[in-house]
């Protein structure tokens, strides 16, 4: 039976750091970034909340500054070379993420069968975030559960790679599951931990586990 990889994005592929953060730096506004992100974090706002207030941040984000901060994110090694050897092997790659669509949509470029970031607007923005579009923990899960069925496999088939309470919930549905410089959240929840910068070291741990 194929096996599909689900990734998330921040803190989890890019390496001390989210895909907002990096985008806002483009900007000039990385601290007011990462101060959403630590209330975020905190549980202090929620989604909804986090998006709406990074898309005022970003009134004049063009394509060229989502360009140069998707090109020079700290991205772990070797994620081009682990989807790769999923591909090779006949199971499924895919990358699921609250950071925003237009980021995270990149990677399909890299090898991801299927790349889902929070909805929002083209770039630059001439239309409102919808709330609606914006993912959550349990979102995740719903996204999954569809990838499952698109690619004929099961959650007893999947193996999930995260970092934070954003996939805590994922953590609780499959059975194999890798912390990845992961923060309090997960403490106790991963079948496998890693710490470092190499998406391969990671991917070994899980390769022969079923």
């Amino acid at each position: 039976m194929a096996r599909l990889h689900l990734f998330d994005l921040d803190g989890t592929l890019l390496h001390g750091t989210t895909a907002p953060v990096e985008i806002s730096r483009q900007l000039g506004l990385e601290s007011e970034t990462v101060a959403l992100d630590q209330a975020l974090g905190a549980g202090l706002i929620g989604p909804p909340e986090y998006a709406a207030q990074v898309y005022e941040l970003w009134a004049d984000l063009t394509e060229a500054h989502v360009t140069a901060a998707f090109d020079g994110a700290p991205w772990l090694a070797r994620i081009r070379e682990v989807w790769a050897e999923i591909r090779e092997a006949g199971d499924y790659c895919a990358v699921v993420s609250l950071s925003p669509s237009f980021f995270v949509e990149r990677l399909v470029g890299w090898g991801a069968h299927a790349a889902h970031g929070s909805r929002f607007p083209a770039v630059p923005f001439t239309e409102p975030v919808d709330p609606a579009g914006v993912l959550s923990a349990a979102a995740k899960v719903r996204i999954a559960d569809r990838l499952c069925e698109e690619f004929g496999v099961t959650r007893a088939d999947c193996v999930a790679y995260g970092d934070s309470l954003s996939d805590k919930d994922l953590f609780g549905v499959v059975p194999i599951s890798v912390a990845v410089n992961a923060d309090r959240h997960l403490s106790g929840l991963s079948t496998h931990t890693y710490m470092g910068r190499d998406l391969w070291e990671a991917y070994e741990m899980v390769l022969h586990a079923r």
